[in-house]
């Protein structure tokens, strides 16, 4: 199952926020240590991963139009979807694109909430979440 963190348009003059890449390391880890305990404890088989930008075939999978990118991609098989025969799989995939996050946002804080937000939202769609059950709870 592929889903996607679909974002609007970037603007060419946006200006890019100072964030080294170990503080942004920092942000996704505070934003994964915010997921409740009972939730957290429940994260098993899922890897986060920090990737400068989507590749061309992320952006093609979750059939992003141009003009747009993605903040986040969740790959992987949802924890309403595993059976008693999910074993032996390699770990889902939670990747959070640094690039397009940090060209998207000129205030450091507005750029750490989305990160947090991003985050969240990927880890909604591990737990099952599709996008449009997170737009009729109002966290899309």
């Amino acid at each position: 199952m592929l889903s996607q963190g679909l974002h609007a348009p970037l603007e060419h003059d946006v200006a890019v926020a100072n964030l080294t890449p170990a503080a942004f390391e920092g942000v996704v880890l505070e934003a994964i240590a915010s997921i409740p305990d009972a939730l957290r404890a429940r994260l098993s088989n899922v890897d986060v991963l920090i990737e400068q930008w989507p590749s061309d075939a992320d952006l093609q999978a979750a059939e992003v139009p141009q003009g747009y990118t993605l903040f986040g991609l969740y790959t992987g098989v949802p924890l309403t979807e595993r059976t008693s025969g999910y074993n032996m799989v390699l770990p889902d995939r939670i990747t959070i694109y640094r690039g397009p996050l940090l060209a998207a946002f000129r205030d450091v804080d507005e750029l750490k909430d989305e990160i947090r937000a991003t985050v969240i939202h990927e880890f909604a769609h591990f737990f099952g979440l599709s996008d449009a059950d997170l737009e009729r709870l109002g966290v899309a």
